[in-house]
Formats: C-alpha cells, sequence, structure tokens
C-alpha cells in the first residue's frame, strides 16, 4: 500500500473508510469492532468518540494497536452499589 489520502467516517454503512494513493481501500466495520472488543457503554462510547473526532486514531488502534488494552486503559467501570 502507498500513502493515505484520506480517511473518514462513512455514515451509510458504518465504516471508517482508508483511501491509498495507488488507488487501494481499506473499509473498517465499526459495528463488527464495537461487538467484538467492548464490553460495556463506556468502551463503545470511547470507540464512538474516536470514530467521529479522530478516525485516523480509530483506524491506527484497530489496524496496528490493541483496542482491547486500550479500552482497558481509559475507560474506568464502576458499577453503582447496590
Amino acid at each position: 500500500m502507498d500513502r493515505l489520502i484520506s480517511c473518514e467516517f462513512n455514515m451509510d454503512n458504518a465504516c471508517v473508510e482508508l483511501k491509498f494513493l495507488d488507488g487501494s481501500m481499506i473499509a473498517i466495520d465499526t459495528i463488527a469492532v464495537e461487538n467484538e472488543v467492548a464490553d460495556n457503554m463506556y468502551q463503545r462510547s470511547e470507540l464512538d468518540y474516536l470514530i467521529y473526532n479522530d478516525p485516523i486514531g480509530y483506524a491506527d488502534l484497530i489496524l496496528n494497536g490493541d483496542p482491547e488494552t486500550y479500552l482497558k486503559t481509559v475507560t474506568e467501570y464502576k458499577p453503582l452499589d447496590s
């Protein structure tokens, strides 16, 4: 793959799409990723934030990082005491 020329969230298919200079394209299915790696609403919210506000960061996390570790680090889930 060649250099990245665009990265954006496509609302029509719920994918983060990366387009490269050589004409190739990668589409990350955000719903499938959330279903696979997010355990609670806080983790889903963090992924949604990245999708809308930093799609390049989201793509880098999913393609090159460890999303499970990232989500456990940045989200703190404390259930309400009964």
